[in-house]
């Protein structure tokens, strides 16, 4: 059976937006990690007596990107290991 040029047209652009939202949620999640792997780094950089690996699991639990990047910032600049740990907690 031979599919109409309209189903067919339909069918491709399905494809064609979901590979679109792949690539979208393929960055996101490449943005959220590298946020991740950024506080980290910051956090064992500023903080080496620290056990910055007991923080991991709560930062990859985070969905808002937003939120990840401000605790980034928050990591460079707060005064103490602990007081990371209570932005986190908020």
């Amino acid at each position: 059976m031979q599919e109409s040029p309209f189903y067919e047209h339909v069918m491709e652009r399905g494809k064609e937006q979901g590979i679109v939202q792949g690539i979208e949620q393929g960055i996101v999640q490449g943005a959220r990690q590298t946020s991740i792997e950024s506080t980290l780094a910051i956090l064992n950089e500023r903080f080496p007596t620290a056990d910055v690996t007991a923080v991991r699991s709560v930062l990859e639990a985070i969905g808002d990107l937003d939120r990840l990047k401000r605790l980034t910032l928050q990591a460079s600049i707060v005064p103490s290991f602990r007081a990371f740990q209570e932005h986190l907690d908020a």
